[in-house]
Order: C-alpha cells, then structure tokens, then sequence
C-alpha cells in the first residue's frame, strides 16, 4: 500500500492554512522515535516529541460517527482529550495561546500509528475541533494501492521493435479511495482520485501519458481492429542495457481532495503519481525475405 504522506514540506504549506491550530502528523521519523522510546511521537512544529500511547486523561468531546466517501476507504470517529498541565509540561508542548488548549485527537479505526496533537478552543466545556485538523488525520490514514498495470506483449515476453506495447490498469484498479474522520458534528474527508495514466519506457526516454485507465488488449481480436490511447513504440532494442531489458514504469496519478463541515475544502494533491515498475524485454524484429 502507498501511503499519502507527502512529507513536511507538504505539512508546511498546509499549516499556513489552520492559523489556529499546531498540527501533529505521524511519519516514518515518528515511528522510530516510538521504536526508540516506547511511546507514540507525533510531529509538533515540524519536531518529533514522544508521547505515550495511552490518551491521559481529560475532558473529551463527543464521539462522531462517519463513513466513507465514493469508492473505496474507511473512517474514524475521533474524540478530544484535553493534556493536564501537568502532562503539558511533561510533553515539552510549552504554554498555549490565550483561550487554547492542548489535547489528543483520539482516532478509534485508525490506520495512522502515533498520536496527533492539536491546539482546541477552551471557551467551552466541550472542546473545538476544526474540518482543517480532521482534515489532516484523515490526509495521514488515506491509502492507496501500487498499481497493478497489464502490458501486451504480456510482462515476461518479449515486445518487438516497431510493435506498439500496450499498457493499462484493469477496472477494478481504477476507483477513488477516501477516508472521513468525525469528531462530534465537525467532519472532514479526504479523497484520491485516479485521474491519468503514464508510462515511462526506461533508458531516459520521455515518458508517454493519456487519460484514464487505457483499454484492454482482447487476443481473440485482430489487431488490426483494436486501438488504443495508451501505448508505445520501441524504436532500439533492449541487447546492450543492463540486464537486456528496459527498466519501465507504470503510474497512475491521482488527485487528491477534501471536503469538510460547514465550506471547507479544496486540492491537496493536484497530480500525485504512485508507480509500478516493470522490466520489458524488446527484441529486433526479423524480416522474413524469400524470392521466387
């Protein structure tokens, strides 16, 4: 499974968008320092802080019930569990701003390892969470599968020198993923969308792209009679690169958005492109030349 997690430049630039809150996102820097210390250690301000497994204890918001968006996915009802002052302190978290607090968005169904620490409103006896940091949870648990590409000529035969190599994904490969995560009334879901297809034929050669999932090769059919969007011709043969073969590719790429309470959303990934590579022998082809 490929993972949605663009990394902390991608955490960056979204954190300009939730000026209120402090944003904690697991990744694999999080997952060693639990490795390491026992505890789950979350992202705060682009710094790994160990935080224990267990949620604490405090005043938490309600539980929500949700579900998945179109396709394929998954949810998590959340609840907010407010640090002690003492546990605020024992996390390094520092003093929060006037009328904040700090606390656990609490995932039951969660996918994503560690915690994520959040800035709540303390104006109420109920904390507030916002869509921006659901949102976020939700961007962190999003999975989707590698593509698993078919070719003809089929992958571990040889393709010919002037034969047009086809390549797409089967339907059932080609259906949005999302995932909602609820806390009380405030939601958010996050979904990736296949948008395209591309192939990168390996050996520096510019890769090829078209619109959808491409179209099955059918070998009961002439091929004379088939047409696609989605191929390429080999002009050399593979003799002479590494392993006789070329190192090609196949990418799907996907765009990913988000939905929330109230008005929020927006694009998270315009073109996120998720590979699956290939080793695609090509032979030359011999021309069979007879005389009367």
């Amino acid at each position: 499974m490929y993972r949605l997690i663009a990394g902390a430049q991608f955490l960056v630039g979204l954190c300009a968008l939730i000026l209120t809150s402090v944003v904690a996102v697991s990744g694999s820097a999080a997952a060693a320092a639990s490795a390491s210390s026992g505890g789950c250690g979350p992202y705060v301000s682009g710094t790994v802080i160990p935080i224990p497994c267990s949620s604490g204890s405090g005043t938490g918001g309600a539980v929500g019930t949700g579900g998945g968006g179109g396709g394929s996915g998954g949810a998590s009802s959340c609840i907010i569990v407010v640090y002690t002052p003492a546990q605020v302190q024992q996390l390094g978290l520092g003093q929060p701003p006037p009328g904040k607090e700090w606390a656990e968005l609490a995932c039951g169904g969660s996918t994503l390892p560690g915690v994520v620490v959040i800035l709540v409103s303390a104006a109420t006896g109920t904390p507030r969470v916002t869509p921006q940091q659901l949102m976020i949870r939700a961007y962190g648990e999003l999975q989707v599968p590698s593509p698993s590409p078919a070719t003809a000529p089929p992958v571990g035969h040889d393709g010919l020198v002037g034969l047009p190599e086809w390549f797409w994904v089967p339907a059932a490969g080609w259906h949005p993923h999302s995932v909602t995560v609820t806390a009380g009334p405030v939601w958010a879901t996050v979904t990736a969308t296949p948008v395209g297809l591309s192939f990168q034929p390996g050996a520096g050669i510019s890769p090829v792209t078209c619109q959808g999932p491409g179209t099955a090769y059918d070998p009961a059919r002439p091929a004379t009679s088939q047409h696609t969007g989605c191929s390429y011709t080999y002009l050399q043969p593979s003799a002479g690169l590494p392993g006789n073969v070329y190192q090609a590719s196949v990418s799907i790429t996907w765009r990913v958005d988000w939905v929330g309470s109230g008005v929020a959303g927006g694009v998270l990934a315009p073109a996120l492109s998720v590979p699956a590579r290939l080793t695609i022998p090509v032979a030359q082809g011999e021309a069979l030349v007879t005389t009367p």
